[in-house]
């Protein structure tokens, strides 16, 4: 618990890793750590290895998060409800995997229902991008025919994915995005999906709240290898068949 009343201010040239450490985050905004910095390659993955990320608004600094308790979602544990499998053996849709990186993101960008704006700036999309080129970022992909109807994207660190943001056109798709991700995560061993911050959305789906200390310790682990995972899928699967991926 913390008893700071102001972040600590990172400048562009310092290190990568030059963050405070997570236990001195403010409790109110929960999880506000620091300010400043910029988004390069270096700084981002080194900010995630510690359990840190970046959400701010167009007009304001850069400003780094890492809130307690954290969301997170054990990929074994994807919550399918009886409603969720029936729309799977119906769908008609494909899954692909990193195919529309950057639309998947710039869909993600939109503002949503009576939401002004977006976290998601363009210096974001730009950061993330160069990411992807790198192997870092990906993308999970539902397309209907040729239309792009919901997805996701992350990073994944080690045996890590870091969930970023999803969006859906179609009713389920960011459910078929996320149930597919975790399947194929599963399958490869990975150990965690960190959520970030809690909706009701993804607590429905299985997704649990996380003290932050326990969460570290996880991501030390678990990003230890800091290895880049390129084995997805290279042709698109049937959304029906995602239990079988």
């Amino acid at each position: 618990m913390s008893s700071r009343s102001r972040v600590v201010w990172i400048s562009a040239g310092d290190p990568p890793d030059a963050f405070p450490g997570i236990e001195t985050a403010m409790r109110e905004p929960d999880g506000l750590l620091a300010a400043g910095g910029d988004l390069s390659s270096p700084r981002l993955l080194a900010a995630y290895r510690l359990g840190i990320f970046p959400w701010f608004d167009d007009g304001q600094p850069i400003l780094w998060w890492s809130p307690d308790p954290r969301c997170v979602m054990f990929p074994k544990e994807f919550y399918v409800s009886r409603r969720l499998k029936r729309d799977l053996r119906q769908s008609t849709a494909m899954i692909r995997f990193n195919v529309g990186f950057n639309q998947v993101i710039r869909e993600c960008a939109e503002p949503r229902f009576a939401e002004q704006g977006t976290w998601i700036t363009t210096d974001m999309i730009s950061a993330y991008g160069q990411l992807h080129e790198e192997g870092w970022a990906h993308s999970v992909e539902i397309w209907q025919d040729d239309a792009l109807v919901g997805g996701l994207y992350g990073l994944a660190i080690g045996k890590v994915f870091f969930g970023e943001s999803m969006f859906s056109r179609q009713d389920n798709a960011s459910k078929f995005a996320l149930y597919a991700l975790s399947q194929y995560l599963d399958d490869h061993g990975f150990q965690l999906i960190d959520c970030q911050v809690a909706s009701q959305h993804l607590l429905s789906l299985g997704a649990k709240m996380l003290p932050r200390e326990k969460f570290s310790r996880m991501l030390q682990a678990g990003c230890e290898s800091s290895a880049k995972f390129v084995n997805w899928p290279d042709s698109p699967l049937p959304v029906a068949e995602i239990s079988s991926i």
